[in-house]
């Protein structure tokens, strides 16, 4: 194994340079484009409630 530390630098984009990020995400069993959503289905994901399996535990 090799134990030496790589060297990170940080990496600055312009704005120009950026793209966008294209969000998927679980519907009815499959996976869509959050782009292909209408505005209903897009404001329905936006409500949702997000839980981490930790917190879950705890409450229970």
């Amino acid at each position: 194994m090799n134990t030496q530390k790589a060297h990170q630098t940080a990496i600055i984009l312009a704005d120009e340079e950026r793209q966008p990020c294209e969000i998927w995400t679980r519907v009815m069993g499959y996976h869509r484009p959050m782009s292909s959503f209408n505005i209903g289905k897009k404001g329905e994901f936006h409500e949702r409630k997000y839980f981490s399996e930790q917190g879950a535990r705890l409450a229970a």
